[in-house]
């Protein structure tokens, strides 16, 4: 699976989480809270849905991504374990 293919079904998880965020303009470098208003409760349900669309589990006691290109990155490091 590539990084882009990973942020394609991230804008799909993003979709359904918070339907009427704007992700025509989403790259990797997009800030989550900044660029995408998640806020904690959300960030928590993004990442169970992440989790659960590629089934794999993000690393415990890792730091929170703060990009969506670090979200992408923490997905393709936990498909490789």
């Amino acid at each position: 699976m590539t990084r882009q293919e990973v942020c394609d079904g991230l804008k799909e998880v993003i979709a359904v989480i918070r339907p009427n965020t704007d992700l025509t303009g989403m790259t990797f470098d997009t800030e989550l809270v900044r660029g995408l208003g998640i806020d904690s409760l959300t960030m928590l349900m993004l990442s169970l849905a992440t989790e659960e669309k590629f089934g794999m589990h993000f690393q415990d006691g890792a730091p929170a991504p703060k990009t969506v290109g670090e979200v992408c990155d923490a997905v393709l490091a936990a498909l490789e374990q």
